[in-house]
């Protein structure tokens, strides 16, 4: 059987690092990795399924909303991927969105975002960390809870931004324990998942390896 080709989105410039690791974790399960760059079209190529990774803050023009926070955007990678996701979306291609990958898709599907989650962290600590610090609680009978096989684990945390209002069709898959929303899918696709961490930085961990092995095998099953 062929190996099912998934692309993977991120900025024009850099971002090597996580870019290289979800392939690493795309070929490790199977399927064949294919970087995607602004400039470059989800249509031109016979895709199987769909990665966008984390990076910059979404621009919130796109959910009709003020800058409330220092603007650090990128427009061009924004404009991008919000048609990578578009093109899964109406081709039902097995999906998951990483970190601003999560908060784009919720976006595109009519949701919002909350641009400084500091306002809203109670219990829980802002700081930006690669390690799997902070606890992560799945929503009971969720996908992704029988998918990462656990009702609570721990997960890393990089991102500013968060998902205020839900998506049409998307529901709550995990929150935090402050109740912030860490993870978002749609249960009536193929494959459509969003999470908030970043689980290439956790490749020892094979819960994490468990999100890329769910979407390199939904991406070998036709549509």
């Amino acid at each position: 059987m062929a190996r099912p080709l998934i692309a993977i989105t991120g900025p024009g410039r850099g971002a090597i690092g996580p870019r290289s690791l979800v392939a690493m974790a795309i070929r490790l399960h199977g399927g064949e990795p294919l970087q995607l760059r602004p400039g470059q079209y989800a249509h031109d190529h016979p895709l199987d399924g769909v990665v966008i990774t984390g990076g910059h803050d979404v621009n919130p023009v796109l959910y009709a909303a003020e800058p409330e926070v220092e603007p650090r955007y990128d427009e061009q990678r924004d404009h991008f991927e919000r048609a990578v996701i578009e093109y899964a979306l109406e081709h039902d291609l097995p999906l998951l969105g990483i970190c601003r990958g999560a908060q784009l898709l919720n976006i595109v599907r009519g949701g919002s975002l909350f641009q400084d989650l500091r306002l809203h962290r109670k219990q829980t600590s802002h700081r930006r960390t690669i390690l799997p610090l902070k606890t992560l609680l799945l929503e009971p009978g969720s996908t992704l809870g029988q998918q990462m096989a656990c009702s609570r684990c721990r997960i890393n945390s990089l991102h500013n931004q968060g998902i205020d209002r839900l998506g049409n069709g998307l529901k709550v898959a995990a929150r935090d324990l402050d109740g912030i929303v860490q993870a978002i899918e749609d249960p009536r696709a193929r494959h459509l998942l969003g999470v908030q961490w970043h689980p290439e930085f956790l490749p020892y961990l094979p819960r994490q390896l468990a999100l890329f092995a769910g979407l390199v095998a939904a991406s070998r099953v036709q549509g």
